[in-house]
């Protein structure tokens, strides 16, 4: 599977990337996340509750983030279980790059995956349909974020 996508962000390169580096604020973005924990500079892992079709499952998995051009780009590498509803591996290359003079921020992701188990018998569409989905979800999220913080700092002075 092949998910390629692009997402503007009203904030500057620094500020998104601080954001993709923080586990608080992914934790809280990312669809049925349950617990995400730094366990180095270049390693996390993760609880995700997903239902994907008929198949619901805890997935538990690790990520290993490489190539890292701060505050640009990096690759996020990595493998997850959902015990008998399978697994999953996959990459994304994230690179970031300003626009409107500096003031915001184009998001470009290219994620390459493939999943095992009861998940790849549901087929390839509805695993690429549910992809888009959760992606849309966690972008709309991340993208809130930004939001609300802006509110939250106009409301301060």
């Amino acid at each position: 599977m092949e998910l390629k996508d692009t997402y503007d962000i009203p904030v500057p390169v620094e500020t998104v990337w601080a954001a993709l580096n923080d586990t608080e604020i992914l934790a809280a973005t990312i669809p049925g996340c349950q617990e995400l924990t730094r366990d180095s500079d270049t390693a996390l892992s993760a609880k995700v509750k997903l239902k994907i079709g008929p198949v619901s499952a805890l997935f538990s998995g690790n990520v290993t983030l490489s190539d890292l051009q701060p505050p640009h780009a990096y690759t996020i590498s990595g493998k997850g279980s959902g015990g008998v509803a399978g697994g999953a591996t996959g990459s994304a290359k994230v690179t970031l790059s300003p626009i409107d003079d500096g003031a915001g921020t184009r998001l470009s992701y290219d994620v390459t995956a493939a999943v095992t188990g009861k998940i790849a018998q549901l087929g390839a569409r509805l695993i690429d349909s549910t992809s888009k989905k959760l992606a849309g979800q966690f972008f709309a999220a991340f993208a809130k974020h930004f939001e609300a913080e802006s509110q939250d700092e106009s409301s301060i002075t």
